[in-house]
């Protein structure tokens, strides 16, 4: 293999302790792994940025992939030990850089850092060994800061956040031979309907408290429990100084946080009380409530750089996407056919045309990934007395081991009126079907073609702003724990296949996109609703706020509920204007008309229910084939054989939350049962 000499070329700024490096498809250039990439080093000022040189021997003749990206290079936590890379922005055009040398010597002037063939295309980096605290003030249950002090009661405040013994280095540009310790970094987001913005730097008094607007720290760290933060509050009315000749005229107060309070706590999310102290007495005049989440990076996986379609959307028409793979079946006795969020609902309704399919994902017991859409399932237990009446008990999921939830069969209600029902129960327990319930995430991945594209709902907890938690839960499992888990079973399972995630919890998209760097994520939200009760999480209440968090977060874009698209139209295109990408979700869709007004409207996907064909073959959704709201339900789930029905379900009609406690009644002899929850329509 002959040698070719290859020097890359970029320009671009950076800030004080950052680096420009090159990262590519051979060894030379670290197999994509930004721990293995190689730094450029500095040249030459030219106007307002700076020429950056790295010279790499490549094989000639052989064809090189690249992208650059900017960051930092830290020293090594233990003696000759491996290189940890912080990656702040990097370029993520689908076709990368790419080169050929046919020469012994080549020059290569790639011109400006994120252009390439005239294009524009880079993308924040992820967490790859930093932490990052995120501390939240707002008002989506009660006001955030509460004054004891009668002078002070009435006064609306500004906040400003200080972290204590933050490194700073002397020199203006540290060189980029020399590794380095990482400073904390600190930059302040406020979120409304109106707008978002990002600032790294505070004004002297801080920013004010708004009830319609979310205030948010976020601070990268590699020491996240060796950490002072400060809290001080002023006054909105800044025109009496609280000292006379005070230089910071309306402080009244401060609190102070360690991080390794939060540490000790276990929690990757809660919410902590501090006191405010006074500044001139030192005595408590309130309290201040703190929202916090901490995100870690993805443990036991390494995202490269071969590839991101974090904020990539192939412009085409408007997908049709199958809610919970081929639609909602409990509604109708005619769904049973094909269960909801199972390997045959999905595969059915990727061969009725589906391009994507959408299902629910959580976690059982033991942390294994299923396929299921409610956070609850209900139980019925037969009592001593067969005359007695069942009983139903409504159990979380996450209390069935994934071994439990498998020994849970489902049947259509023709299979009870089977003369030897028990030979084929038996039948049914002996073989593997593609119609049971709670199929493990990893084996849908693996049972469906890879064409098929994957709209992966995380479920997670949601409360109601009257303080109603989603299936009664306000505990769940540890985040950080939750995420990690389904993210690496996708991230090693997905092949080449097409994955957008969802969620209606907004820090879930948050840490979604913070631990991985190769899919999008959509920011569930159900906005303005007659439907649904209001949530308490300010940034799910109305569309354009969930558009703000979108473009705050640098999110794909947002997953709008139809009833509040057809009532404002405009917010499709305000969507597209702030470069999110829309689809939308909810009952209204199944209406062929509202989906025919929304793909004009612009929406590039609809999540509906469909798949089923009508005797002349025409393609119904499920609401057509309901046709009205009250419907009788044949479904039977069981532990075992002899399963007898004892009732029906009466409605489909919404309840308080996102389950409706209308249920399938089983009975089983001797045994225990389960029935389905009736799901209220939402994804």
């Amino acid at each position: 293999m002959t040698p070719s000499q290859v020097t890359f070329e970029i320009r671009g700024t950076l800030l004080p302790g950052e680096v420009f490096a090159i990262c590519g498809s051979c060894d030379a250039l670290g197999n994509w792994s930004p721990q293995n990439a190689v730094a450029l080093l500095p040249e030459n000022e030219t106007g307002e940025s700076m020429l950056w040189k790295a010279t790499i021997v490549l094989t000639r003749g052989v064809s090189v992939q690249y992208r650059y990206f900017k960051g930092c290079f830290l020293e090594p936590k233990t003696i000759g030990g491996p290189c940890q890379v912080i990656v702040h922005k990097w370029e993520t055009h689908l076709q990368p850089r790419s080169i050929t040398p046919l020469e012994s010597e080549i020059i290569i002037d790639d011109g400006q850092f994120g252009i390439h063939n005239g294009v524009e295309t880079l993308d924040s980096g992820w967490l790859t060994c930093q932490t990052e605290i995120r501390l939240r003030l707002h008002y989506s249950e009660k006001p955030p800061v509460s004054i004891t002090k009668k002078k002070l009661k009435k006064s609306r405040f500004r906040v400003k956040l200080t972290l204590e013994g933050l490194e700073e280095d002397d020199d203006d540009r540290v060189s980029p031979t020399v590794l380095h310790k990482m400073s904390n970094s600190l930059e302040i987001s406020l979120i409304s309907d109106n707008e978002f913005k990002c600032r790294h730097s505070q004004p002297e008094c801080g920013y004010g408290l708004q009830p319609d607007r979310w205030t948010e720290y976020s601070i990268q760290t590699m020491e996240p429990d060796n950490l002072e933060l400060i809290f001080d509050f002023f006054e909105e009315d800044l025109s009496e100084h609280v000292v006379q000749g005070d230089a910071l005229p309306g402080h009244v107060g401060t609190a102070c946080l360690l991080s390794s309070t939060i540490a000790e706590s276990g929690k990757s999310a809660g919410i902590l009380t501090l006191p405010i102290m006074s500044r001139n007495s030192r005595k408590t005049i309130g309290k201040v409530r703190v929202d916090y989440i901490i995100i870690k990076p993805l443990p036991g996986y390494n995202c490269d750089m071969k590839s991101s379609f974090s904020k990539y959307w192939k412009p085409r028409t408007p997908l049709d996407v199958g809610h919970r793979g081929a639609g909602n079946s409990t509604t109708t006795a005619q769904l049973a056919k094909v269960q909801e969020n199972t390997i045959a609902s999905l595969r059915n309704a990727a061969s009725h045309g589906a391009a994507f399919v959408e299902f629910d994902v959580h976690l059982s017991k033991d942390f294994v990934p299923v396929v299921y859409h409610d956070l609850t399932c209900c139980l019925t237990m037969k009592k001593k007395f067969d005359a007695d009446p069942v009983e139903l008990f409504e159990i979380p999921v996450k209390e069935l081991t994934f071994d439990q939830l498998q020994l849970l069969k489902l049947a259509h209600v023709t299979a009870l009126k089977s003369k030897d029902l028990k030979e084929s129960v038996i039948e049914e327990e002996n073989s593997f079907s593609e119609n049971q319930p709670f199929p493990s995430l990893k084996m849908v991945l693996e049972s469906l073609p890879e064409d098929v594209g994957f709209n992966i709902e995380i479920k997670w907890i949601c409360q109601q702003r009257d303080g109603i938690w989603d299936g009664n839960l306000s505990t769940y499992f540890d985040m950080n724990l939750f995420l990690d888990i389904i993210l690496k079973t996708v991230l090693e399972n997905s092949g080449k296949r097409r994955i957008v995630f969802s969620s209606f919890d907004a820090d879930i998209c948050t840490m979604v996109r913070q631990k991985q760097n190769k899919y999008p994520i959509l920011f569930l939200t159900q906005g303005k609703s007659d439907i649904y009760p209001e949530l308490m999480d300010l940034r799910s209440r109305t569309t354009p706020i969930a558009m703000s968090f979108a473009q705050f977060e640098n999110l794909l874009g947002i997953n709008a509920h139809t009833e509040d698209l057809l009532r404002n139209p405009s917010y499709i295109q305000e969507a597209k204007a702030k470069g999110l990408v829309i689809f939308c979700w909810g009952d209204d869709t199944n209406d062929p008309e509202n989906r025919k007004k929304l793909k004009e409207l612009g929406v590039n996907g609809l999540i509906y229910d469909r798949e089923t064909a009508s005797p002349k073959g025409q393609l119904r959704t499920w609401t057509q084939i309901a046709g009205k709201d009250v419907a009788l339900g044949e479904l039977t789930v069981w532990l075992g054989p002899w399963a007898t029905m004892l009732g029906e379900v009466k409605s489909k009609k919404r309840g308080a939350g996102r389950h409706c406690p209308c249920c399938l009644l089983l009975q089983e002899r001797g045994r225990i049962s389960l029935g389905l929850p009736r799901p209220l329509g939402a994804l």
